[in-house]
């Protein structure tokens, strides 16, 4: 299936967003032909460890300030508003029906290879198609057996993905600067507002 026109929508905890985020969306606009990419940070994650103390609301703004520079980006809050946790399949169902020119997930090789801990896997199969951006140690050989058979898989030719939030997050902590790797909006917001930092009050955003 081509996917020129299409939207993908970009899920994750963005926490935080960070370059290798951008490179992929960017990647997936280019090659795939898409006319825009949503990126939508999680409200409550089913499968993440407690944020770190971290709102969402925090992770929403961060998102918002750095991608204003790209006019084909764009932040949804339809997960961030949602009470519970936050279901990939229910965020397709809602808005498929917002893009009439059809939509596609946009997701990290490592984290679809684990679809079957997913909210109704095969039913998320079957109604969207994935672009993948490949990860270290996950094979796309794995994307041609069962449950994948037959969906409809796009892996991008970019390099693989091998920056993490985690790895970011413990460099705050330690006092390290992550300039390099996030954008200069993500750097300003998460020292302005003391994000990550060993010791910090937990953030009441989340409510």
């Amino acid at each position: 299936m081509n996917l020129r026109g299409r939207v993908g929508l970009f899920g994750g905890t963005f926490n935080p967003l960070h370059n290798a985020h951008i490179q992929v969306a960017r990647t997936a606009l280019e090659q795939c032909g898409l006319s825009k990419v949503v990126f939508i940070p999680n409200g409550i994650p089913p499968h993440e460890k407690p944020l770190h103390g971290i709102g969402k609301e925090d992770r929403y703004r961060m998102v918002e300030a750095a991608i204003k520079r790209y006019p084909a980006f764009l932040t949804s809050r339809i997960e961030i508003d949602r009470e519970g946790p936050s279901y990939t399949i229910d965020t397709i169902r809602t808005l498929k029906d917002d893009y009439p020119q059809g939509v596609c997930f946009i997701v990290g090789a490592d984290r679809l290879v684990e679809i079957e801990t997913w909210k109704e896997p095969e039913a998320l199969l079957r109604i969207v198609p994935f672009v993948i951006a490949p990860r270290r140690g996950v094979s796309l050989e794995s994307f041609a057996e069962p449950p994948f058979a037959t969906a409809e898989i796009h892996p991008l030719d970019m390099m693989e993905v091998d920056l993490s939030s985690s790895g970011l997050r413990a460099k705050v902590r330690q006092g390290d600067s992550i300039e390099q790797w996030v954008p200069p909006e993500v750097a300003r917001y998460i020292a302005e507002h003391g994000l990550y930092r060993a010791g910090a009050l937990t953030r009441v955003q989340n409510t």
